[in-house]
């Protein structure tokens, strides 16, 4: 008998999506393990390795579980790098449940053809993005740490159609983050780049998970 397919998980819990531009919208999480970045910046290590392999049945009733508390449509697929794992089975079944999906992915790998949204938040140093994303992406995600300058944000900007938006999402939040994003918006529109924004994590300034 053919094995049910699995994913490894670390979490699913609802909320409200904290990021880009569906912030503030009620959504199941479904956070999976392992990353292939790494970064230093990264809030979330503890999704880096480990997990649970759970059946794509059982994540399905968790959600469903989770939606009887916080009614949504939404289910977003984080990590880690949720597209490091095959994650169509998961998609199509959720989909059979009414559901719409997001997916948060640092697009080095192809994107899943079955996801509703597409949220891209491409990694130093280099900053790839798997060609399948100039057509896909709804929005880009570019976190402001330390490092990040105009030329990253010109590399990012020219990977996908001006009319995706480009968000300048604060590290945690934090002050010396906040300022540097405002320089990096102004500065890119003196140098004539198009459709970025300044955003915040949502989610941690009404202190949710």
């Amino acid at each position: 008998m053919r094995r049910p397919p699995t994913l490894k998980t670390i979490e699913i819990f609802a909320s409200v999506q904290g990021e880009g531009l569906r912030q503030g919208e009620p959504t199941v999480f479904v956070r999976l393990a392992g990353c292939n970045r790494r970064c230093g910046f990264c809030d979330t290590k503890k999704a880096w390795r480990g997990g649970r392999e759970l059946s794509v049945d059982t994540i399905a009733k968790e959600v469903g579980r989770l939606r009887r508390d916080l009614p949504t449509a939404w289910v977003c697929l984080t990590g880690g790098e949720p597209l490091a794992q095959n994650v169509g089975p998961l998609v199509r079944r959720l989909h059979d449940e009414g559901l719409k999906v997001q997916i948060e992915t640092n697009g080095t790998f192809p994107p899943e053809p079955g996801a509703d949204w597409l949220t891209v938040s491409p990694k130093p140093p280099d900053f790839d993005l798997h060609p399948g994303f100039k057509k896909r992406a709804r929005e880009v995600k570019l976190v402001v740490c330390r490092t990040l300058d105009l030329d990253d944000v010109r590399t990012v900007r020219a990977a996908v159609p001006p009319s995706v938006p480009l968000i300048l999402l604060p590290q945690s939040n934090a002050a010396w983050s906040r300022k540097k994003a405002v320089k990096l918006l102004e500065d890119a529109g003196r140098s004539g780049l198009e459709g970025l924004r300044l955003s915040l994590q949502l989610h941690k300034v009404y202190g949710l998970r």
